[in-house]
């Protein structure tokens, strides 16, 4: 596969596409001027503005556009494990506004303590302690600024293609050439590897070439001697690919073996996603932090957390993130109302079931479109890679895909230039869920007929 760092295609969908144009020319009159609106006042950049659409509503799996269009959400930018503006999270925030709607810094509150009790508690031991913050970028930052501090270290080791975000020290630690090209100095010593979706294009074409990237990921924390933290994606989020059976217990015993703290993002993929809470109940190793945010606030409140172990709370002299927004009534209320949804309508058991349900109907569109290079799974999370065929190459082919999707009703992520990522609401219906799929066949034939 190339994609990102190591092929220059990009994290996501840009805005860039000859077929925008095409795309931009069905909008209505009042949509076309607001969009216009958007582009003249917000700064322009990749995967963002100008902007594919105006939307009006969001409700359950469903977009609402200003053209009176609907649009199955597979995309969401991975917020809405709930759907959107699930009732328990609307009324919960509505309490919560009424009754305590900001706690200051230097103070607490009841929602705050019990959202990190919670997140403590799924977690299990040997975790223990939480920082929240508002983004899962910030998460990232405070991850950094802590490994540092407990190690005594300043290097990192993470992986070419991650995303950890968009800010400086973020893009530093990420593999992102979208994001670092063209911006200057990057933090120092931030070293990088190949990931392990990778792991036959440098170490073999074989079965055994992710474990020996983990042996080289051994090689250069003990040729180092002095990296603070690992920090990774326990699976590639954009274009979904899960590290094969053991990876990562090796490479915890790696940064065990010598002294470096391994640091987990699952921003965009916990929460139930995946079919687990926490994505590493499912890689046989325990990190010692996890970077949570995304779905965190309900899909509707920005709500990002630091989930750390026992034995890392050793900066009380320091600010480790100290935001404004630290302590969110709002934020907590949000996140503990989500977490009861997840246990209390079985989402993690409908993740899987809807994982099983969805790779069968996948592989078999596999098995008769050859333009489909491979399917990937990780719960509800699915990869669709397209291949060069026919004439047409992959890039341009996952293109098309994208906007004939769109002008059918469903909208979903492009990773790595060729990786249809789809990401459904938990609490979709499986009638929904089975016309995503039909819309993505379709355009699949459409793109293929040109």
């Amino acid at each position: 596969m190339s994609h990102g760092a190591a092929g220059g295609a990009s994290e996501g969908d840009v805005n860039t596409s000859p077929l925008r144009a095409a795309w931009d020319a069905r909008h209505g009159t009042e949509t076309r001027a607001l969009l216009a609106r958007d582009a003249d006042v917000f700064l322009h950049q990749s995967l963002s503005t100008p902007c594919l659409d105006a939307i009006v509503g969001a409700e359950g799996a469903h977009l609402l556009t200003a053209d009176g269009r609907r649009i199955l959400d597979f995309h969401g930018n991975s917020v809405h494990q709930l759907g959107h503006g699930h009732p328990a999270v609307v009324a919960a925030l509505r309490a919560q506004m009424e009754r305590l709607p900001f706690c200051p810094r230097r103070f607490t509150c009841a929602e705050a303590v019990a959202f990190a009790e919670k997140l403590v508690e799924l977690a299990g031991p040997p975790f223990g302690k939480v920082l929240l913050v508002p983004s899962g970028a910030a998460a990232i930052g405070v991850a950094l600024k802590l490994a540092r501090i407990a190690t005594g270290r300043h290097k990192t080791l993470s992986m070419w293609d991650a995303f950890h975000g968009a800010n400086l020290d973020a893009i530093s630690v990420g593999g992102e050439a979208l994001f670092r090209k063209d911006v200057g100095p990057l933090l120092p010593g931030t070293e990088h590897v190949p990931p392990p979706g990778l792991a036959r294009r440098f170490f073999g074409d074989d079965d055994k070439a992710a474990d020996r990237l983990a042996d080289y990921i051994d090689y250069v924390l003990e040729v180092q001697g002095d990296v603070a933290a690992l920090v990774a994606e326990p699976v590639r989020w954009t274009t979904v690919e899960p590290p094969p059976p053991g990876f990562w217990a090796k490479v915890r015993a790696s940064c065990s073996r010598h002294g470096a703290l391994l640091v987990f993002d699952e921003i965009p993929s916990a929460l139930g996603r995946c079919g687990s809470f926490y994505v590493f109940e499912q890689m046989g190793c325990v990190p010692d932090m996890v970077a949570l945010g995304k779905g965190l606030g309900g899909g509707i409140v920005p709500q990002a957390a630091l989930v750390v172990r026992d034995g890392l709370d050793v900066a009380p002299h320091l600010a480790l993130g100290h935001y404004t927004h630290e302590k969110s009534p709002l934020g907590s209320a949000a996140g503990l109302a989500a977490i009861r949804v997840i246990e209390e309508e079985g989402l993690i058991a409908r993740a899987r079931a809807l994982g099983e349900a969805g790779s069968a109907a996948l592989e078999a569109m596999a098995a008769r479109r050859p333009e489909i290079a491979a399917v990937r799974r990780m719960g509800a999370f699915f990869g669709v890679e397209l291949r060069a065929w026919g004439g047409l190459a992959a890039e341009a082919r996952a293109d098309r895909a994208m906007y004939g999707a769109l002008e059918r009703g469903l909208s979903f992520k492009v990773g790595g230039g060729k990786v249809l990522t789809l990401c459904p609401p938990l609490t979709i219906s499986d009638g929904d869920f089975a016309e995503a799929l039909d819309i993505l066949d379709a355009a699949l034939g459409a793109a293929e007929a040109g």
